[in-house]
This record gives C-alpha cells, sequence and structure tokens, in this order.
C-alpha cells in the first residue's frame, strides 16, 4: 500500500520580520572557497535572505572570514558553532543551523560550491505556486573547470537527473528511483525545502558523517511530501580532491550498507509499506552480495522481460521477478 497524499503544508512559526528563506553553508577548514560560497548568495536576484554560517570544527582561517561576514552583513548574516568548537559531521551542523534558522524556507550550500543568480528566485516562486509540495530541486553543473585550465573546463557537465520537471512527485514515489540509482538525486546546493518540513522529519541523521548523508535525508522528505524537480541548472558543485566525497575515508561499500540498513529501519519504523520502495531496497541489497542465487534472479528477471517468455512462467512467479505487482 503506498503512503497516503500529504494535505496542504502547514503554516510555518515564521518570527514577525524574519526573512522569508534561511540559507545555510555549513564549513569544516573551507578558507580556499568560502568567501566565493558566500558571494554567490549575495549575488542573488532574490534579496530577502538570512545566511547561517556553520563551523563545524574548522582548524584553519575559515572561523575568522565567517566572522568578517557577519561583521559586515551584521542583519543578515550570522554565525554558529557547536560547543567547544567540536567536529561533529555535515548532518549535525546543518541540523544547527536548521535548528537556528527563520525563515519559511531552508537552503543548503557546502562552502565550495556556488549558486546560479537565480536559483532562489527561481525555487521560492515554485514553493510559492504548488503549496502542497514540500521540496523542490534542480539541476547542478559538475565544476571542473573552476580551476581555468581549459582541459577542465572542457570536462564540466550537466548530469542528466532523469525524473520528470514540473510534476509534483506525492509520496514516496521517487524513493525507489533514488534507491535505484544515486545519480539522480540532486545535490544538496540544488534544493529548497520548507523548514516546516525539514523540521517535522528530524533533519539530517547525525549517523551519517560523510556519505550518504543528503541521500537519507531525501528519503525521508520524499516519504512524507511531495517534491517538484525544475528544469533548470542552479548551481555549480566543485569537483576538487580535497571534497568531502572524494575524501571520505569510510569504505563505499560499507557506507552503502549502512544507507540501506538505515532505510530498512526507517520503513518499518513509519510503517512505509510502498511495494516498489521494497523491492527497489531488496535489489539494492542483492547488489552488494552477488551470490550465486542473487546472480540467477537476476538471469530470471532477465528471461522474463523477453515477450516470448512471458506466457511460459506462472503469472504470480513473473510478477514477484519484476516487481510489476503491488502486495
Amino acid at each position: 500500500m503506498s503512503t497516503p497524499a500529504p494535505g496542504p503544508a502547514q503554516a510555518p512559526i515564521t518570527p514577525p520580520g524574519a526573512p522569508r528563506v534561511s540559507v545555510i553553508i555549513a564549513f569544516l577548514n573551507g578558507e580556499p572557497y568560502l568567501r566565493e560560497a558566500i558571494e554567490s548568495v549575495v549575488a542573488q536576484t532574490y534579496g530577502d535572505w538570512e545566511l547561517l554560517l556553520v563551523d563545524d570544527g574548522s582548524t584553519d582561517a575559515s572561523p575568522g572570514e565567517a566572522r568578517q561576514m557577519a561583521e559586515r552583513w551584521p542583519d543578515r548574516v550570522r554565525v554558529l558553532a557547536h560547543p567547544d568548537g567540536e567536529n561533529r559531521g555535515v548532518s549535525a551542523t546543518r541540523n544547527l543551523g536548521i535548528q537556528h534558522a527563520r525563515g519559511e524556507y531552508v537552503a543548503l550550500l557546502d562552502a565550495d560550491d556556488i549558486w546560479a543568480p537565480d536559483k532562489l528566485a527561481l525555487q521560492v516562486a515554485a514553493l510559492d505556486a504548488h503549496p502542497n509540495v514540500g521540496m523542490v530541486y534542480a539541476a547542478t553543473e559538475w565544476w571542473y573547470g573552476w580551476t581555468g585550465d581549459p582541459a577542465d573546463v572542457r570536462r564540466d557537465f550537466v548530469l542528466d537527473l532523469r525524473v520528470p520537471a514540473g510534476v509534483e512527485h506525492l509520496p514516496p514515489t521517487l524513493v525507489a528511483g533514488f534507491l535505484h540509482d544515486g545519480n539522480i538525486t540532486p545535490c544538496t546546493c540544488s534544493i529548497l525545502v520548507r523548514r516546516e518540513l525539514a523540521q517535522r522529519v528530524g533533519g539530517f541523521e547525525a549517523g551519517f558523517r560523510d556519505l550518504y548523508d543528503d541521500q537519507v535525508f531525501y528519503t525521508k522528505v520524499c516519504l512524507t511530501a511531495s517534491v517538484l524537480r525544475l528544469d533548470a541548472c542552479v548551481a555549480r558543485y566543485r569537483q576538487h580532491p580535497q571534497s568531502m566525497c572524494a575524501s571520505a575515508s569510510v569504505n563505499h561499500v560499507t557506507a552503502r550498507r549502512a544507507y540501506l540498513d538505515w532505510v530498512r529501519e526507517h520503513l518499518t519504523a513509519t510503517g512505509a509499506r510502498d511495494y516498489a520502495v521494497r523491492k527497489a531496497l531488496r535489489d539494492e541489497y542483492r547488489k552488494l552480495s552477488p551470490s550465486l542465487a542473487n546472480r540467477m534472479m537476476a538471469f530470471a528477471k532477465r528471461v522474463v522481460v523477453r515477450a516470448g517468455a512471458q506466457r511460459m512462467i506462472p503469472v504470480r512467479l513473473r510478477h514477484y521477478v519484476c516487481g510489476t505487482r503491488r502486495r
């Protein structure tokens, strides 16, 4: 059974005079790029925002640079940090920003990425026009050309998200696709989410410090509210060896399994019983354990989808293998 479609979004509790958008930049030793990220916020054509610079225990000069920005724009920029300057990971650091956000909407930007000037204007207009949508997202350019090297410039590309644009995707429609292919999930720098929704789903999971922090958050959002993709590119995702994904010390297979384990537990805890999501989760577990039985299942699926074989296999078994029947 699918999760019911959500009702209208709850009215957020917004302090009088608060900006409509709270922009959160979580940073850890972001000195080389932080200023450029901040400048891309300041350059937005949409001006009703506040900026929360949240330090995750930096040991370089970036906290001082953040404080300089707050002194320069004291009515718009605030600096936050964990107690005693602790390092708690990107999820806990973003949650600290969400906790202190005052805006109706929340936007995220990593310290080494930048926004297109119309990013907020496009996405605020979209959420305003779709009151039942909890989050909007758009495409992001994978940005190698920041180095200025012509060879790197030629490597820049915008990933095809392969999700229909301009459509309100009801929960949990997007979850199965995101499970199957992480490449179609948005970058955090390209989303805008209602603050009330981000808080209602519990924000980011603090246990995910390096990898899958974003996909865990999207799973919670997409199980809870409708989501809209815009046919636009609104940000640049800087590619460099020191980025969080490139430098993560955790084993990727281990991280993948931890993510799938979390999804399974979350589905159980929330009572989500959508067949497509459950099947996608089973399929992803099988990819991590290529046993003989799993290889035979994959072979059976290839056979079943051939038109000539459809009538040779019992209907119930065919539906089970291909995932075409809801339970």
